[in-house]
């Protein structure tokens, strides 16, 4: 007998022959087999609270010793020169340098045990940012490939191209702001993957906007900045708006000549190619919707100032603008004009001047400001690096890599705050309870969407490949 309300998962391997001829054969009081294996799923704890995800990616990795997981009681070459401050949940040690986040700890949930063994920026990136470790060279991976692992942004921009409608939307599903993770050097921007859809197919690559580094290298962590410094423009056009029309204009004659010329085609039975996504990609950058989205001057002022004039806070108010809108995966890179932001292997200065107060700042107003607009429940936050740093620190208190052991927060989407998941021994160095791996985030991010771990989508070939190969949902989080 085939059960629904089940709560072992059923796929497509597990089910008997005789079962699938039931199912198809009466329909199963038509109920159909996809249908069957949504209704299995949905049972899975919180699956679909959220609508949308905003996905704060500290690239560089922030040290667990100052931030979130802090050990005051360690020895002195350990624990590092910041003190804890009381905060809204019992037993969380947290940074004196995130006072808002302490603030508004009843929440947000902390992970004190994220974990895994891949120790570099490029692939650990890639690895949070799709739950699949894959091939990136250490030290390397200064460009995405087509071989890349999709990230979960593109699998949502997946789902949302292939249920009805959803080449119509005016808006993107995926964003990444405020410009594609990468450093700037004299060549070029060198890109890192992660971000990326991969072999899933450049049609679900996310919607970038773009703000200038080159003029900014002053000001490294953009602080203070004027309107006119700090534009938020779609990747690839100009900055220009009357530009920007005119070739917007200039690539719908375009689009015009290509539908004439495939009636000639299919006229004389030539073969035609036409990519229904570059229409998509021209209504998107062409609707008003996105262009008003873009016009972060539309926000009051002194909500602009909560948020903190500096690129960081501004780039969150982005993405709360973004997801009101109507899209669903928003990435924000914790930006700078090296590209490294966290990356503290020297001393602690940066962290403490730049780096924890506007994470806390932009990071806090978020929070608060989803909360006040009733959009917190349906949006999961999360913030997180790739890594986390060394328990030992050097003579200046910078810190090197260690993917060991991180922190990571979520809030809203259904978890409950207030709380803590997984701990981790006395020198913050290992998890002791609960280790989380990449893939376990990921698919607590695909359950907590309603997107199926176990969903197969089909690669560059047409193979169907399955999301999450490994890894859990952590529903413990959620209340």
């Amino acid at each position: 007998m085939l059960s629904i309300n089940s709560t072992n998962r059923i796929t497509c391997e597990k089910i008997q022959r005789r079962q699938l001829l039931q199912v198809g054969g009466a329909g199963l009081l038509g109920l159909t087999l996809p249908k069957l294996l949504q209704a299995e799923a949905v049972s899975a704890p919180n699956f679909g609270r959220a609508k949308s995800v905003i996905f704060l990616f500290l690239f560089g990795g922030p040290s667990q010793l100052e931030t979130f997981d802090m050990k005051p009681e360690a020895p002195d070459r350990i624990r590092g020169p910041f003190k804890p401050i009381d905060c809204r949940t019992p037993g969380l040690m947290i940074s004196e340098h995130l006072p808002h986040l302490a603030d508004l700890s009843d929440k947000y949930c902390v992970f004190r045990s994220m974990t895994h063994t891949f120790n570099d920026h490029s692939g650990g990136g890639h690895y949070i940012q799709t739950g699949k470790i894959w091939h990136v060279p250490i030290g390397g991976g200064f460009n995405p490939t087509p071989k890349d692992w999709p990230s979960i942004g593109s699998v949502v921009e997946y789902q949302t191209q292939h249920t009805p409608g959803g080449l119509e939307r005016d808006l993107p599903s995926y964003v990444v702001l405020p410009n594609s993770l990468g450093r700037l050097q004299e060549a070029g921007m060198y890109r890192r993957p992660g971000e990326h859809s991969g072999w899933l197919g450049q049609s679900y690559n996310p919607l970038t906007t773009q703000v200038d580094k080159r003029d900014l290298k002053d000001n490294p962590y953009w602080r203070d900045c004027t309107d006119e410094e700090l534009t938020f423009d779609i990747e690839g056009l100009a900055s220009d708006a009357t530009l920007q029309l005119d070739r917007i204009v200039r690539r719908k004659s375009l689009l015009e000549q290509f539908d004439d010329q495939r009636s000639l085609a299919d006229a004389s039975k030539q073969e035609f190619v036409y990519d229904r996504f570059q229409q998509r990609a021209l209504a998107l950058v062409s609707s008003e919707k996105t262009r008003s989205t873009l016009d972060i001057r539309r926000e009051p002022d002194a909500l602009r100032d909560k948020y903190g004039r500096h690129l960081f806070g501004q780039s969150c108010l982005m993405a709360r603008r973004f997801i009101e809108a109507g899209s669903r995966f928003v990435t924000v890179h914790y930006d700078c004009v090296d590209g490294y932001s966290w990356d503290s292997h020297r001393n602690s200065d940066d962290v403490k001047n730049h780096l924890l107060p506007t994470f806390d700042q932009g990071a806090a107003a978020l929070i608060s400001d989803l909360e006040e607009r009733g959009l917190l429940d349906e949006t999961l936050v999360i913030a997180i690096g790739e890594m986390g740093r060394t328990p030992q620190a050097n003579g200046n208190w910078g810190r090197s890599h260690w993917s060991t052991l991180f922190p990571a927060v979520l809030a809203g989407g259904g978890v409950r705050g207030g709380t803590m998941y997984g701990g981790s021994d006395k020198d913050a160095a290992y998890p002791v309870d609960n280790p989380t791996t990449p893939e376990d985030l990921a698919a607590t991010i695909y359950n907590a969407l309603g997107v199926d771990p176990e969903l197969r989508v089909p690669d560059a070939q047409g193979r169907p490949v399955q999301l999450i190969e490994e890894g859990h949902p952590v529903t413990a989080i959620f209340g």
